[in-house]
Formats: structure tokens, C-alpha cells, sequence
């Protein structure tokens, strides 16, 4: 029991910054963007987050709950402003979604990277990675439940972070099933003409749905660091969640709520090698699994015919007012 209680603790905190990027990209997709941008802006969030943090633990007089307050809000700012790039390009520009959303991850990649380097240059650290620990400690602290064996590794021993998103999945399902504004998002994703016609304003709710879903996966990458790497900060050691928390909004259906599950599978599958005793040459077909996965997901959804569960009709086309 102990050991299985390991192998979901450790697929919880695989599977959560994949949470923060999937709900984030489905609050985008349901406004009929398709951001492959995610990647990026969670790189450019935890790196902001890096930032905010490294200079305030500088301070003379540092207090944990101030140090998480100041790299959650230089998360979302730093998210905010690679979000407002993406929208001003492709709503208001009208430029093309995927061109400018690999663009933005491209992008993303390389400034937390320059910016991360810079760091570890300016600590003069004689090892290529930059640490946070004390802001990385307040992130991941627990509460006392986790000390309850078994039941509470497996439940309580988690940092805020992870509670947050799955706080942030059913709040944004409420939001998209349960309100006249997500109702109206919805719309837009699905034919801004007609919602253009209806009096909804298909750029304020691009916009918003753009933003907010960026602001909610640079959280992801804000989490990995802080949180699961222990305020460790390596250029490229992100690796390729943004590109599995895209695939699973697939996965999910473009369903916040499905997202959970969906998050923590795929952890799983991410880690799975570990934890069975396999030759040598069977831990790179273990390793596959989240992207096979993903390729079996993307066939699934293919060839369905309920339209409940295809993306929104209008996704990845820029909306041109004048030709309604």
C-alpha cells in the first residue's frame, strides 16, 4: 500500500501543472481560439514568477506567505502580457492561430531561458540551475493531515497549488455550463457571427477567454517550479507538458471537469516506468504511453459523430465582422 500510495502521490504532482495548462487552453478554445502558444506561456509564467521571487528573497526582510503572494502575482502579470501578445495578433491582427501560437511558444521557451541563464549568472552559481528554496519550502508546505499514513499521503500531502487547480477546473466548468457569460463564450466559439448578430461582443469574450485561459496555465509552469522541482529553476527543464496539457483537452472532451482525471492519468502514465521492474529495453515503450495515448485520443475524436463531444465548430478561424 505504501508503495502504490507513492505512485499516486507522484502522478497527483506530474499530473497537476498539466490540469493548470489543459483547463487554461479549454476557457481558450471555447472562445474559438486555438492557442498552441500554452507551452510558452507557461515557460514565460514560471519564469516570471522565478523573477518576482528571486528579487524579493534578496530582501532583508523575507516572509514566506509575501514571497508565494509576489510569484503568483508576477506569474499571472508575466502570463497576462504573453496572453495580450497572442490576442492582439490573431483577434485583433487577424493573424493566423497556429503560425502565431508556435511562434509564442518558441518565444516563451526562449526568453524563460534567457532570463533563467541570466539569473544563475548573476548568483554566480557554479551549477547550471537556479534555487528558491525557501519560496519553493512555502509553496509545498502541507498541512498536518498529511502525516495520516497512507490516506494522507495520498491526499493531503500536497502544496496549495494542487487544490487550486482542481478548484479552478470545477469553477471554470460552473462558468461555461451555469452562466450567461460562459454561455455567451460559448456562442462566440461556435459561430461569432451569429453571436456577433445576438449583440455579444465577440472581441471583449476572445479577449477575455484568451487571457484568462493563459493566466491559468502560466500557473502550471509557476507550480512545477515552485512546487514539484522545490523553487529549482533549469533552463529547458520544463520539458514537453504544455504540448500533453493541449493533448488533453482532447482527451477531456473541451470539459474542465473531465480535465482532472484526464491530468492525473496521464501523470501516471509519465511516471509509470518507475515504478515496475522492467529491462532496460522496455523502459522507452513504458515512456510512449502519454503520447501514444494522445494519438489514440486524437483518432477517437476523429471519427465521432456526437457533436457534444467535438471542439467548438468555429475553432482556429479568425472572425471577420464583415463578412456575416
Amino acid at each position: 500500500m505504501g508503495t502504490f500510495a507513492a505512485f499516486f502521490s507522484r502522478a497527483i504532482m506530474q499530473g497537476t501543472p498539466l490540469l493548470f495548462g489543459a483547463v487554461g487552453e479549454i476557457i481558450t478554445e471555447k472562445s474559438g481560439n486555438l492557442n498552441l502558444g500554452i507551452p510558452g506561456i507557461m515557460y514565460i509564467g514560471a519564469i516570471s514568477g522565478v523573477i518576482g521571487a528571486f528579487f524579493y528573497e534578496q530582501s532583508d526582510y523575507y516572509i514566506p506567505a509575501i514571497g508565494v503572494v509576489i510569484a503568483l502575482l508576477s506569474c499571472l502579470l508575466g502570463s497576462l502580457l504573453a496572453s495580450l501578445i497572442y490576442c492582439f495578433l490573431t483577434i485583433t491582427l487577424r493573424a493566423n492561430q497556429n503560425v502565431t501560437g508556435l511562434a509564442l511558444t518558441t518565444f516563451g521557451v526562449g526568453f524563460g531561458n534567457f532570463f533563467g541563464g541570466s539569473l544563475i549568472k548573476v548568483t554566480k552559481s557554479e551549477v547550471p540551475y537556479l534555487s528558491l528554496a525557501e519560496t519553493g519550502s512555502a509553496f509545498s508546505a502541507t498541512t498536518p493531515l498529511a502525516g495520516l499514513g497512507w490516506f494522507g499521503k495520498m491526499f493531503f500531502s500536497y502544496g496549495f497549488m494542487v487544490y487550486l487547480a482542481i478548484l479552478l477546473a470545477v469553477l471554470a466548468s460552473i462558468f461555461l455550463n451555469r452562466t450567461r457569460a460562459g454561455l455567451h463564450l460559448r456562442a462566440v466559439g461556435e459561430n461569432p457571427a451569429t453571436a456577433d448578430a445576438a449583440g455579444i461582443n465577440v472581441t471583449k469574450h476572445k479577449y477575455f477567454a484568451t487571457c484568462a485561459g493563459g493566466m491559468i496555465a502560466g500557473l502550471g509552469g509557476l507550480y512545477f517550479v515552485m512546487d514539484y522541482m522545490g523553487g529549482i529553476w533549469a533552463n529547458d527543464g520544463f520539458g514537453d507538458r504544455g504540448w500533453l496539457a493541449i493533448a488533453i483537452v482532447i482527451f477531456a472532451l473541451w470539459k474542465p471537469v473531465l480535465a482532472i482525471p484526464a491530468s492525473y492519468l496521464f501523470g501516471a502514465l509519465y511516471i509509470l516506468f518507475n515504478y515496475l521492474s522492467l529491462p532496460m529495453s522496455m523502459i522507452p515503450i513504458f515512456q510512449m504511453l502519454p503520447y501514444v495515448v494522445t494519438i489514440l485520443a486524437l483518432l477517437i475524436t476523429s471519427i465521432r459523430n456526437n457533436r457534444e463531444k467535438q471542439p467548438p465548430a468555429a475553432l482556429g478561424l479568425s472572425y471577420f465582422r464583415e463578412d456575416r
